[in-house]
């Protein structure tokens, strides 16, 4: 009971974010919330300025007005390429200043209390996805969960690991990672002795 009451806790003091899909166009004057899993300390919410450009440490200025929150996403991943081991895993997401916006499905499969299509509201979490899901089973590998999200312009799938664990332990960062229509949280069972 432990797990799924830290995941309502958490959840219910994490700002939304409004996730858009990938027809929507970044303007002047959005307020975008800039996540880098691997260096928290890049991690913030920057204004679009007039001009359409925003300014991220070691990414430099870039022009966002006009652009798709994923093409915003691949070139702060692109500049921040050269700083890191391996290439970073970037989220952009645009901050809701109306939030009545629709529900949307999202996917939660393997280990936990409720596998199945999950509708979430716009700026949902993947850790309140999985509390909305009943939360982790006793049998789930929670050092190895998944994020699996496929761009509609490509079809090409990017997944990202999420550690459930450190999360718990204090490392919150990846649980503000927000949500996309389709998204796909796939939660293994875990190994005899993992």
């Amino acid at each position: 009971m432990r797990p799924i009451a830290f995941a309502l806790m958490l959840a219910s003091v994490v700002s939304p974010a409004f996730a858009q899909g990938s027809n929507y166009r970044i303007q002047p004057g959005d307020s975008l919330t800039v996540t880098v899993l691997e260096d928290d300390t890049l991690n913030r919410q920057v204004l679009v300025l007039p001009d359409g450009r925003i300014s991220v440490p070691l990414a430099g200025t870039i022009t966002a007005a006009g652009q798709s929150v994923d093409s915003v996403e691949k070139v702060i991943a692109d500049r921040l390429a050269p700083n890191f081991a391996v290439r970073p895993s970037v989220f952009v997401s645009v901050v809701a200043v109306d939030e009545a916006a629709g529900e949307f499905p999202v996917y939660v499969l393997g280990q936990v209390a409720t596998p199945g299509e999950v509708q979430v509201k716009p700026g949902t979490t993947l850790l309140q996805a999985i509390a909305l899901s009943g939360g982790l089973d006793r049998f789930a590998a929670s050092k190895r969960i998944q994020l699996r999200r496929t761009d509609p312009a490509t079809h090409q799938e990017r997944l990202f690991l999420f550690n459930y664990n450190a999360v718990e332990n204090g490392g919150a960062v990846q649980s503000m990672i927000t949500l996309r229509e389709g998204d796909v949280i796939v939660v293994p069972e875990r190994h005899l002795f993992e």
